[in-house]
């Protein structure tokens, strides 16, 4: 009987010094030891991409996007093969692989690639050999042999396309919180860490903003049915498993957008704006149409874009930020949600509805207050509390 093979990966700030790279190394032959095959998929050092591209940036504002990629690489294979090193010095046999000698294949998209195929034989091969495997995150390789990267959250998608290909037990994702959240823990006092969470909520709460695990991520691993857990570099713990697809009853947490801003359009623009963003590949990220306005709410970068190219119809911009309620959202939410705010002198100045949340736009500078509002009440209450106790107040 084959030992249980387990995907680890370890992002940047977890492999950010020669000192977390020595406890990372610990953490994974303690693994090792447990009885499991061991791939591990490591990020640059923290900061090390930033580093690369503003480098780059001093050769060409613009940078060819294929020496780019090449560029980029780098930092990745410093993090494998230290850890390689790491764990040679501490008397265990592994092996650092790049992309390309791992065999992730990948369309032609500099710097935006998509992992098509992963032949799985060469790793296999060393993981029969009772070899720790090591794998450069974030890269893979072209038709052309060009080396290619993978975008934002590109490491975690390495990591959950390597656990599906080999049919893995378990894709571990390290980062420096102990697992997923009910909110931000930086923002929400009261935020709970999670046992255990399924795709569909994983899925909405990244999307809405939470930033534990990359959509691309999620939903790749949903789709093969790769269990995800979320783990702490920093402290012990089962941190979070992410698994199954059906939701569990009431309200799961709140994630957040902040630093956004909103512009409005004359309503009756609506299908001409949205065919010019979708050809400009402009990712907004709350839409809300009125009988008079068509409000657009995004990144400020994407919304200038919008600006330059309607600026003869967009109003002035402002600052705004999303707190979405994710879960089951009960049809007198609406109404008594929006009266918890106000009693708390919060202005709710949008608000829309999708399957499984419902967001709400507030002023940036109210954002943190709302965001601990609706969870105390929505989330926290809900442990001891049923929902309609605890609303009759609001009558």
């Amino acid at each position: 009987m084959n030992k249980p093979l387990i995907v680890q990966k370890f992002g940047g700030t977890s492999v950010g010094s020669i000192e977390r790279i020595q406890s990372v190394a610990k953490q994974v032959i303690q693994a090792k030891l447990a009885g499991n095959r061991l791939v591990v998929v490591v990020s640059a050092m923290s900061g090390e991409t930033n580093r690369l591209v503003e480098l780059a940036k001093q050769i060409d504002s613009v940078p060819n996007a294929r020496e780019l990629d090449v560029l980029l690489s780098t930092g990745e294979q410093v993090s494998m093969a230290l850890l390689a090193m790491a764990l040679s010095k501490l008397g265990h046999h592994s092996v650092s692989l790049t992309g390309q000698q791992a065999q992730i294949q990948t369309n032609n998209q500099h710097n935006h690639a998509t992992i098509s195929e992963i032949n799985t034989q060469v790793i296999q091969r060393y993981l029969d050999d009772e070899i720790i495997v090591i794998v450069a995150g974030f890269q893979g390789v072209n038709a052309l042999g060009d080396i290619t990267t993978l975008g934002r959250g590109g490491s975690d998608t390495t990591a959950v396309t390597l656990a599906a290909a080999l049919l893995a037990d378990e894709c571990q994702i390290y980062t420096d919180v102990a697992g997923v959240y009910t909110a931000d823990p930086r923002v929400v006092v009261n935020a709970k860490c999670l046992d255990k969470i399924d795709f569909t909520t994983m899925e909405v709460m990244s999307k809405k903003g939470a930033k534990v695990l990359h959509l691309p991520c999620v939903t790749h691993a949903g789709k093969n049915d790769v269990p995800l857990r979320v783990l702490s570099s920093f402290e012990s713990g089962s941190g979070t498993l992410v698994k199954g697809w059906n939701p569990t009853p009431g309200m799961s947490g709140i994630a957040l957008k902040k630093h956004l801003l909103a512009i409005s359009i004359p309503a009756h623009q609506k299908q001409r704006i949205d065919q010019q963003i979708k050809l400009c590949g402009i990712e907004i990220d709350c839409q809300i149409t009125d009988d008079a306005d068509y409000t657009l709410i995004a990144q400020p970068d994407a919304i200038h874009r919008v600006v330059a190219m309607l600026s003869e119809v967009a109003t002035e911009k402002s600052p705004v930020g999303l707190v979405t309620v994710v879960g089951d959202i009960s049809p007198p939410f609406t109404s008594q949600s929006q009266q918890l705010l106000n009693l708390a002198e919060i202005s709710v100045l949008h608000f829309c509805e999708d399957k499984h949340s419902f967001t709400f736009v507030i002023a940036s500078e109210a954002i943190d207050k709302a965001a601990n509002v609706l969870h105390d009440n929505y989330i926290i209450s809900n442990d001891t509390v049923s929902r309609e106790e605890k609303l009759a107040y609001l009558g």
